[in-house]
């Protein structure tokens, strides 16, 4: 087919996600293999985020396509009440791989229905129906899920918000919300903040806190060493339940199986998607504790989705743990995530506008300044369209350049796939520091 016309079909056919259709100019894909994407004209874009952090075993892998086929073979949907030996052999594998005694799996179709389903069974488990989330957090777009994050792309749909959601800051070191002198300090801050929140609403209506594994598309913001396990604290003293998201920060992505793992803490419950089954396939999971399961052998467990544990995607995400832990790609994530930190340092001598780098493993994030003194932001949080004029420029240069990365506002992210090369990873730099030239035009000297 004429590549004009596979273009201008995806115009006006589909809809696009998160923002106006008109003027839209989308990579035409041809295929993808490694770490790159290819475009019909044969122009490659080295992948810099994995699409949406979530392509971990990279592009094109054949052992998924291998595992799917011969899965289809056998069989590819039974309804959710059947048995299938692919869809226990991932739940035992889950059961394996994650942290403490988080031991059944409740398989979803996403990130989004994941979070939507863990509300539910807390509120089920607990009789009780506040959840207290951060602000500066993304937790899916389906009315539940996007009322949990405090991304501002739930504004639009603010007046049918999910109810009994509480949001609390970040201990967010870079811009600490208390001015403290460390990230230590701000974590001890935050955690009284968040203490002082709990007491306000009722400890006994509190069902949940449901934080990231690790911070994503909110800005990778670092959690102090401290915090988390001292929020699992906080949930045993008041009886409330603490979800983990790692929609973003599993399967290796932070140089651990899952982000939770830094903190050597155990969740309630746990969520799962993307770097589950590496994009391959849609697949989500809400996993609970042993506790939490027991309660159900006796109590009506109230959820149910159509294509829950579906055979092929089970099939899917079992190759796909496979993969990670046979290429060994969660020590590699590390390994490289330490180059890049490396590397970074190197750029913030070069480019005025770097104020801040956060990372952990392969998920990490650029901060960009107009002046590294005040902090002021290359472009301001949830700026409107005349402010993004240095953002816009910016990723048209990435793209140009022959990249495809994650950049919002004043962030550029770096995650690439879990088997990125160094070489790789020198190509994307020498990009991503051509970028930002363009945002060292907008500092304003001290």
């Amino acid at each position: 087919m004429d590549n004009q016309q596979i273009v201008k079909d995806n115009l006006d056919y589909t809809l696009f996600s998160w923002g106006k259709q008109g003027g839209l100019n989308p990579i035409n894909v041809s295929h993808a293999n490694g770490s790159y994407v290819y475009d019909r004209d044969g122009k490659k874009y080295l992948d810099f985020s994995s699409q949406l952090m979530n392509v971990n075993i990279g592009h094109g892998n054949q052992r998924i396509t291998d595992a799917v086929a011969k899965q289809m073979q056998e069989v590819s949907f039974v309804y959710p009440g059947m048995a299938t030996d692919v869809r226990g052999k991932l739940g035992k594998k889950i059961a394996e791989i994650t942290p403490g005694n988080l031991t059944k799996t409740f398989f979803t179709l996403g990130g989004a229905e994941a979070i939507e389903n863990a509300i539910k069974l807390v509120r089920m488990y607990t009789g009780r129906h506040k959840i207290i989330t951060h602000y500066r957090a993304y937790h899916g777009a389906t009315y539940g899920a996007i009322t949990a994050g405090g991304d501002p792309r739930r504004f639009p749909v603010d007046s049918q918000a999910m109810p009994n959601v509480v949001h609390v800051e970040n201990p967010y070191a870079y811009r600490c919300p208390w001015n403290s002198d460390s990230i230590e300090q701000c974590g001890e801050r935050a955690l009284a903040h968040l203490e002082r929140v709990v007491k306000f609403e009722n400890p006994n209506s509190v069902a949940a806190i449901l934080f990231e594994g690790e911070s994503g598309s909110s800005g990778c913001l670092k959690y102090p060493p401290m915090y988390l396990k001292r929020v699992r604290e906080l949930c045993d003293k008041y009886g409330i339940m603490m979800i983990d998201d790692e929609v973003m920060s599993g399967f290796g992505r932070t140089g651990k199986m899952f982000g939770i793992d830094h903190h050597n803490v155990t969740p309630d419950i746990m969520c799962l998607a993307k770097g589950l089954t590496s994009g391959y396939l849609p697949l989500g999971g809400v996993v609970v504790t042993d506790k939490i399961a027991e309660h159900f052998n006796d109590n009506p467990m109230t959820i149910g989705l159509t294509y829950s544990a579906h055979s092929v995607l089970c099939a899917a995400a079992l190759e796909n743990i496979k993969v990670i832990e046979e290429e060994n790609l969660v020590e590699r994530a590390a390994e490289m995530g330490l180059y890049i930190e490396a590397e970074v340092e190197k750029l913030k001598a070069k480019h005025p506008s770097i104020g801040d780098f956060r990372n952990t493993g392969l998920l990490g994030c650029i901060e960009l300044v107009k002046n590294r003194d005040t902090k002021e932001p290359t472009t301001p949080w949830n700026a409107k369209p005349n402010e993004m004029e240095a953002t816009s420029r910016m990723a048209t240069k990435i793209r140009e350049l022959g990249m495809f990365t994650f950049v919002r506002w004043n962030w550029i992210f770096i995650a690439p796939p879990l088997n990125v090369t160094k070489e790789e990873v020198d190509e994307g730099l020498q990009i991503i520091s051509q970028a930002i030239a363009i945002a060292d035009e907008y500092v304003i000297p001290a």
